[in-house]
């Protein structure tokens, strides 16, 4: 069997899917005109991290 020159080895051709779908990705979000913004509670709190009972067992057994 004799090979193409017009044809592209497996791994060329791997490497240019590869960055063209990252950049359909950059493409994409990069058009995309909506904002988004953070949920923020509506009691003005903080949602994040909180040491709870279950926590606090977790860093007694872990030794933390």
């Amino acid at each position: 069997m004799t090979k193409s020159k017009k044809a592209l080895p497996r791994r060329d051709f791997l490497k240019i899917a590869g960055v063209t779908g990252g950049a359909a990705g950059v493409a994409a979000v990069a058009l995309s005109s909506k904002s988004v913004k953070a949920a923020v509670p509506e009691s003005g709190k903080s949602s994040g991290y909180r040491e709870t009972e279950h926590v606090k067992k977790y860093y007694e057994l872990a030794r933390f």
